[in-house]
């Protein structure tokens, strides 16, 4: 404010012999101009006399010094109207400041180099903890390191502490030493030397500010604080003792610095995918402004920190089909927009999010880290809501469902996170790969939070370690058992389906659009004596210990096939049931069959068909069975997905035949065509086709069109979109960043979702030479 004045960074503490003190409080440079005119010669002689104590700002010094005493600050002193002296040079010679600091911290440079972050955009400082790093201090006069004394302070946290690791300090040492915050001179030239810093291998994650101390005989301490140059420490996966160390090179291109990748989603035999932008690396200046600076804790709990509904974190979810107020979970695709927008919005959850969304953003934050992140999807995952690591479903006297007691789901596909770490908390052995599941579906101690839980222990049962493995479990590898209801109001076991869920998959490798099953790292794939073991052990600390004490013989079994990819949104839904007869005995039963309309959660909209099918089960009878189109085209929901469920019993024998399952209808891709050369700073375009496959007109239709290097999020109103038309959009744009690019593109409709589409452009320097594909 006008008039207003403070005595911040400015302030100076000088002594000399036979100088009176005078106080001087200098605001900034415009100021202190202004002070420096009023005081005449006065002020002059000062400032030849102590430059380096009196300096003002100035383009050619990037730092600001105060004194202090061992007293603590002491007001600042100026001399009284000069006097005859005979001493300049030799005091000038005496005292030690430091002119300017350079943290080397340029992309090309040695230390962003040797720290791998050489692809983030800015110049600022960026360095992986356990590792040195260089920089250099330009000096008032030589350092003479048998008199003068030099140290450096780094201080990240609201309140740096030294004993929580928040407040370093670095002296300088001879020797450099592993595991250890340590600074020696490595070489000296005049006035600059340059240091060597070492940081210890369990440092805070989070921004330092660095500050510089010097003292010499003749002098107090002087202090040199500059806020454009703060250091940025992130995890270190090449670091062998951090604990997120990865020894395979291709992982951490993948896991930590690969800004692009792929989500799956859909069901286990009609697998979809779509591309994702994480943007960890080409955006991360964005992304650390808006993240790691506001939430330097965050590695501490990322489920939290991204779900909103305890904290404000990134993202608010919604699965009601109503997004009004925000974006359509599947038009994202990218997770840059996403933070960028929490950021702007000063922390208010961006609206809205589903599975795959809070992955793709979790993914984003723990790579930005410098932690070891995939984005995983789990088919055929669980939802256990009692905690018996079995998925129970409950019948009537009439094998009927009885829905108010399902409160157990299977969702087609969920998305959640491995992330990379030692477990020092766990017995040795359950390192590695840590589930976490940022999506909100149930509390954990009170908080909606999911992980980390050791794959290790999901793989062989031991769900007492923590963290949520048991519900992770269940999700995994949790037997799906049917209860019917006794006339006396209790239930009765009397079915079970082995190893009904759980089929995971992840990217392949860097640069890789093929997927990669990784579903031997969570579950035994093999029907064996290991994988029983496992389940078995499980549910003995679950609520129902002696569920697996009565085997159940059978001979007759039942199942769905489907043809190909299976069918298309628009079309009659044809699925195959398939009945097994393995005794040498006829059988006879009656197949229950009811269709029901589900969200991609295993929550259930409204059943759209009922049926009784009486079948005489002679060796390998099939059954065709098909749902019309009329049957449920008002009646879906995000996804398109539905539940066949099928129960019987067999009358000879009383065996009870149940199986539940999951399809969804596919949806038409986007098809993206770039046109012109593919050169940086030279405009190009891309044409992106759609045709409606529904018998009527589509609403409101919208794209949102994103490439890294390529464009920002754009959205395009395209409109109203006729039955069975096609509507072309060419999207023109600049590329910024050399080398093989995405340009990805999604629609964003209420009656159609999950369009998308991607092309491969590789962009050249100067000439032009792209390659594309769908």
């Amino acid at each position: 404010m006008p008039g207003d004045r403070s005595t911040v960074s400015g302030s100076v503490v000088g002594r000399f012999h036979g100088v009176a003190p005078t106080t001087v409080q200098i605001t900034n440079q415009k100021e202190a101009e202004s002070n420096s005119k009023k005081q005449g010669g006065c002020r002059r002689w000062f400032q030849k006399m102590c430059p380096c104590c009196c300096r003002r700002q100035s383009s050619s010094y990037d730092i600001t010094d105060t004194v202090i005493t061992d007293d603590g600050v002491k007001p600042t002193t100026l001399p009284e109207p000069p006097q005859p002296h005979t001493g300049d040079n030799e005091l000038e010679e005496l005292m030690l400041s430091v002119r300017s600091v350079d943290l080397l911290s340029s992309k090309t440079g040695q230390n962003r180099l040797e720290h791998h972050t050489n692809l983030y955009h800015g110049n600022e400082l960026i360095i992986r903890r356990g590792q040195t790093f260089q920089m250099e201090l330009d000096l008032s006069r030589p350092f003479n390191s048998n008199t003068d004394k030099l140290h450096l302070e780094l201080k990240t946290g609201p309140v740096p502490m030294v004993s929580k690791g928040t407040h370093i300090i670095i002296k300088l040492v001879e020797e450099l030493e592993d595991n250890s915050w340590e600074a020696k001179i490595v070489k000296q030239n005049g006035n600059r030397i340059k240091l060597s810093v070492n940081s210890h291998h369990k440092a805070v994650i989070g921004q330092y500010k660095l500050t510089v101390m010097v003292k010499c005989p003749k002098q107090e301490v002087a202090v040199t604080h500059d806020p454009s140059k703060d250091v940025v420490m992130l995890f270190n996966p090449w670091c062998e003792v951090d604990t997120v160390y990865m020894d395979d090179e291709e992982e951490k291109k993948e896991y930590v610095l690969n800004d692009i990748g792929r989500l799956y989603y859909g069901t286990e035999t009609q697998i979809g995918a779509r591309t994702w932008n994480y943007g960890q690396v080409l955006d991360r200046e964005e992304i650390k402004c808006g993240w790691i600076s506001a939430n330097p804790s965050l590695s501490a709990n990322p489920s939290l920190s991204i779900n909103s509904p305890d904290d404000n974190g990134v993202l608010a979810g919604n699965w009601s089909g109503n997004y009004v107020g925000g974006v359509s979970p599947t038009a994202w695709s990218g997770s840059v927009d996403i933070l960028m927008k929490y950021h702007k919005e000063g922390g208010q959850p961006v609206k809205y999010g589903q599975c795959w969304v809070f992955s793709g953003v979790t993914t984003t934050v723990l790579r930005c880290l410098g932690i070891p992140c995939r984005s995983v999807t789990n088919f055929q995952s669980a939802h256990d809501t009692d905690v018996s690591l079995t998925t129970d479903v409950y019948l009537d006297e009439n094998m009927e469902p009885l829905d108010h007691l399902n409160s157990d789901s299977v969702w087609n596909f969920h998305v959640w996170n491995d992330c990379w770490m030692s477990r020092p908390d766990l017995p040795p052995g359950m390192g590695g790969w840590q589930a976490l599941d940022s999506t909100p579906q149930e509390t954990s101690q009170g908080t909606f939070r999911c992980g980390p839980a050791s794959v290790t222990a999901i793989r062989t049962g031991q769900v007492y370690h923590k963290y949520d493995t048991p519900f992770v479990f269940a999700e995994v590898n949790s037997d799906k058992i049917y209860w019917q209801r006794n006339l006396d109001g209790t239930f009765t076991q009397i079915h079970s389906e082995k190893k009904a869920v759980g089929h995971f998959i992840s990217t392949k490798a860097v640069g890789s659009d093929e997927r990669a099953d990784i579903t031997h790292l969570y579950k035994h794939t093999e029907e064996s004596e290991e994988e029983r073991i496992a389940v078995e052990t499980a549910s003995r600390y679950g609520t129902r210990p002696d569920v697996y004490s009565t085997p159940m013989a059978k001979d007759v079994s039942v199942e769905v096939k489907m043809e190909g990819e299976g069918p298309r949104m628009g079309e009659d839904a044809q699925l195959t049931i398939v009945v097994t007869n393995l005794s040498s005995q006829p059988r006879r039963t009656t197949l229950h069959s009811q269709v029901a309309v589900m969200y991609y959660t295993g929550v259930l909209k409204g059943t759209v068909q009922k049926n009784k099918l009486p079948v005489e089960l002679m060796p390998n009878e099939g059954e065709s069975w098909v749902l019309p189109y009329q049957s449920y085209q008002n009646q879906l929901v995000d996804q398109a997905a539905l539940m066949l469920t099928l129960s019987g019993r067999v009358s000879e024998t009383q065996q009870v035949l149940a199986t539940q399952t999951n399809f969804r209808l596919r949806t038409p891709d986007l098809n993206i065509e770039p046109e012109g050369d593919a050169v940086v700073g030279k405009e190009m375009a891309a044409k992106i086709t759609f045709t409606n496959p529904l018998p009527h007109k589509l609403r409101g239709v919208v794209f949102r069109v994103e490439g890294l290097g390529l464009q920002k999020v754009r959205e395009v109103v395209v409109g109203d979109v006729g039955s069975h038309s096609t509507v072309t959009l060419t999207e023109h744009f600049i590329p910024t960043q050399a080398g093989p690019r995405k340009l990805v593109a999604a629609l964003d409709c209420k009656q159609l979702t999950q369009v998308h589409g991607v092309a491969d452009i590789d962009v050249q320097k100067e000439t032009s030479n792209y390659c594309w594909g769908h």
